[in-house]
This record gives C-alpha cells, structure tokens and sequence, in this order.
C-alpha cells in the first residue's frame, strides 16, 4: 500500500521531544533546523532533483506535510495534503562567489527557521561554486525541520530520490516500496506503562543538580552559526582502548574539550550531563526515513574527570553497558512515546533542570559512515557530505562527527553569545589532536 494513502503520520517520542525543547525558547524564535550537506564534483541539474521529488512524493506525502495538532493534549502528527493541493518543497539555485560566501549562504540556511504548520517541513538548495584547482562544482543542501527526520533518515530519504532519478521510468521498488517510518510498538499498554514509570523515575534522579552549559545566564541568544573540518588518518587504538571510531572516546574528548572551557569560564565542576543517541533501526538494514528513530542514554561525568581520555572512556563504556544490560536505554524510548499526551508545557517536566530552561552540558553525537547509495548523486560523484545541526541556546553548542569516504568531517554548531570563535578553534584543535588526524587541504 502506498503511504500517500495515509493522512496522518504521529510523531515518534524523539521527535516530541526535539518540539518540546525548541518551545523552551518560543518567544526568542531560535531555529530547528538540520542541514545535510553534500559537495559534487560537478553541477546538479535541478530538474532531475525536481522529477526524483515528484515521484517520491507519488508514494510517500510526508515532504510535503504540515505539523498539526487538534487539542494541547491531541497526538502532534504530520498531515497530509490531497493530491491535488499538495505543495512539493521549494528547489533553490544560485551561484556563490567563494568559499566563504559558500559558508554565508550555509550559515544562513540554517538560520530560516522552517514553521512546519505553515510550509513543508523540507527543502533544497543547489549552490553552485568554480574553484581553480577543480572547475565548477555544486553543493547539494537538503534542510529540514529536525523533528521531522534524524540525520540517517536524511541520507534515507536522499538515497530514495538518488534511486528514482536512476530508474528511468521503471516501475519504482518493483510496486512495493519500503517502509518509509516505522511500525507502532506492538507491546500492550501495560507493559510500555510499566516501562515509561520506571524511566520516569530515572530521569529524576540523573543529577543532583542542574546541569551548567555555555549557555547558562545568557538572556538575548544570537544566530546558529557552524564550522566544518574535514581530517584524514587517526582510528587507531589508544591504550587499551578500542578505536577512536568508538562514541565513548569520541565523547570523552569533546569532554576535555569542554572541560578546558569550564576551565577558562570558572563554571563548577558540576557533573556534565550528555545525551547520547542510540539507533533503534535494525542493524545491518536501511530502516525508516521519517520520524527520530532513536533512544538515548544520558551520559554523566564531571570535568574533573576528563584529563585521563582512555580512563574516562572506560568509565563512559562502562555506563552505557549497564544502561542496556539493566533496559533503561529500552525504557527511556518507551517513555518518550508518552509524551504525545501531554502538552508541550510539561513534556520536559522530568528533565533536571529545565524549569530554568536548563537541558544539558552539550551536545555530541556520531553520524557515522555516509552509505555507499550515497557515492553517487544525480549524475555526479560525491565529494564530501557532513550534517550541521542546529543548537539550543542552552546548550549553546554540539559537537558532531561523521565520515565520507577517507575524510572524517568534524562540525561544531553553537549559538552567538554562547560561545567565542577562538573558543571553537581550540576546540577543534583538541579534537583533531586526540584523534590523531591531519587536516585535508
């Protein structure tokens, strides 16, 4: 069965908690957007984009839907248009001058917050750029509203439209496509009851206190902005520990990273408070492309603890291990799907510290290997690809990895007032330092 026969697709509980978090700061009309980025090693004709969209849209409507919600306490649901009145999302094309001009056009792309009531939750950007050593190239930009997809349901949904623009008029995915979101969980109701009452009573007790962040006491929250470097080398083992590939090193650097800015501010040594996402789509599989399909373990730590990287990544292993062991991890996914029967007013009441907006230390996440559907791109090779997320005011910064290729791309995103550029530069440095990789030029 099509999906375009389905008028209304719930939003999954990650999703309702990315909606919950950006109402924390409604009246400061901060953005939600997410960015995936991909360089070509050509131009992009945006007519094929155009017919690709078109045929997805044929069996999937979600593109081009509108957030709707009957009551306060109604289930927030992605809505589909009838055919006939259903607006694709907008394909832009321009040419930049430069690199940096290239950065400003990104840099504000992120900025236009999407009002997914009012438009599509979606849309695209081709930036066209010459450089001397390599000739004309395009930027592929897809943006869309976080909650309406995680950054694997964007090269998803980017791996889809790749797809229907090689099939020349084939009948798509042979009549049956896949499953665009996924399938309710089957448990009943008293089992996920039981399971959303105990991580209910975790989440109490995470912190004493509330988290601190980069972002705590600032009252007027400037733009998102986001620096991109892409390294070559590192993934080597470190005294005992397992490849620096793993999240729990990867995290416990950014840790000193950020310790060094507690440092610097004379922030508390109150414990670092990190969520960290956890992929619920089988392994080894696509899985779904809309909706958030993720759970989280929350990470604790304080920023004394970050000088010793392997110890400290032991310890975060070692976290992360009893949270799936003892089915917390479980548990906390079965409690977010709750929140679809509360208003957004007291979604977040379980979370320390958010009566005073406050949700945690930082962010972090790994996005992992861009898929080889990926490698090629409406006739085009693809260079590099990396995701920028937009932040929080508080936190007021996340530290993103991912990989293309032999290039490992490392993103930091943060919100004006938060933190200083030169901040984010030794940042960056004590990442790149402790991975072990060169820059690529």
């Amino acid at each position: 069965m099509r999906t375009s026969r389905l008028r209304r697709l719930p939003l999954r509980g990650a999703d309702l908690v990315l909606v919950a978090m950006q109402s924390l700061w409604k009246r400061a009309g901060v953005s939600n957007n997410t960015l995936m980025v991909v360089q070509c090693d050509g131009p992009i004709d945006p007519d094929r984009i155009k017919r690709a969209l078109d045929r997805f849209l044929d069996f999937c409507p979600w593109p081009a839907a509108r957030l709707r919600r009957p009551f306060p306490w109604g289930k927030l649901h992605w809505a589909a248009r009838p055919s006939a009145a259903m607006v694709g999302p907008p394909l832009r094309h321009r040419r930049v001058s430069s690199p940096a001009a290239l950065h400003d056009e990104l840099e504000a792309e992120l900025n236009a917050a999407i009002d997914p009531r009012r438009e599509p939750p979606l849309r695209f950007s081709i930036l066209d750029y010459t450089l001397e050593a390599t000739g004309p190239q395009s930027v592929l930009v897809v943006t869309w509203f976080h909650p309406l997809m995680d950054p694997r349901g964007g090269q998803n949904f980017l791996a889809h439209l790749t797809y229907l623009d090689q099939i020349d008029g084939q009948a798509p995915w042979g009549g049956a496509p896949p499953a665009f979101a996924a399938d309710p969980d089957p448990r009943p109701l008293k089992e996920r009851g039981k399971l959303g009452r105990r991580s209910q009573r975790y989440m109490r007790t995470l912190t004493p206190v509330a988290p601190v962040s980069p972002g705590t006491g600032m009252t007027s929250p400037g733009r998102v902005r986001f620096r991109q470097e892409s390294f070559v080398g590192g993934d080597h083992s470190a005294d005992g520990v397992r490849s620096t590939r793993e999240i729990c090193w990867r995290l416990a650097l950014v840790g000193k990273a950020m310790a060094e800015l507690w440092n610097r501010r004379g922030l508390p040594d109150v414990p670092f408070l990190v969520p960290v996402s956890v992929d619920l789509r089988p392994k080894g599989e696509a899985g779904a492309t809309f909706g958030n399909v993720l759970a989280f373990h929350f990470a604790r730590f304080r920023p004394s603890e970050t000088a010793d990287v392997p110890d400290l990544t032991r310890a975060l292993r070692h976290q992360m291990t009893d949270a799936l062991r003892d089915g917390q991890i479980n548990a906390n996914a079965v409690a977010m799907e709750f929140l679809r029967y509360r208003p957004l007013s007291v979604m977040l009441r379980d979370l320390p510290g958010t009566a005073t907006r406050e949700t945690f230390s930082f962010n972090c996440a790994d996005l992992m290997d861009l898929p080889p559907a990926l490698e090629q791109l409406f006739g085009r090779r693809v260079v590099n690809a990396y995701h920028a997320p937009s932040v929080l005011p508080r936190p007021g910064i996340g530290v993103f990895f991912n990989r293309c290729g032999i290039r490992n791309n490392l993103v930091v995103s943060w919100i004006e007032g938060a933190v200083a550029e030169d901040e984010v530069t030794r940042i960056v440095e004590v990442v790149r330092e402790g991975m072990g990789w060169s820059k690529v030029l």
